[in-house]
């Protein structure tokens, strides 16, 4: 008997980018509202995509299914 195909989480789908080396980037969070009270220089780290830690790694590729 086969063993089912583990279907990828939609919402961990969306938020974490797989590079070609294979590591895995997220975005900051804090970056969706009450921007006026966050200094200048915090606000413009926002964008910017981040490695996710080696503890979080094996269980986020399981998640997205890669």
């Amino acid at each position: 008997m086969a063993k089912y195909k583990l279907k990828p989480h939609k919402g961990t789908v969306k938020r974490v980018k797989l590079t070609k080396k294979g590591k895995l980037k997220v975005s900051k969070a804090s970056q969706g509202h009450k921007l006026e009270k966050k200094p200048s220089s915090k606000k413009g780290t926002f964008h910017k995509l981040r490695n996710v830690s080696k503890s979080d790694i094996k269980r986020i590729r399981i998640l997205i299914g890669k």
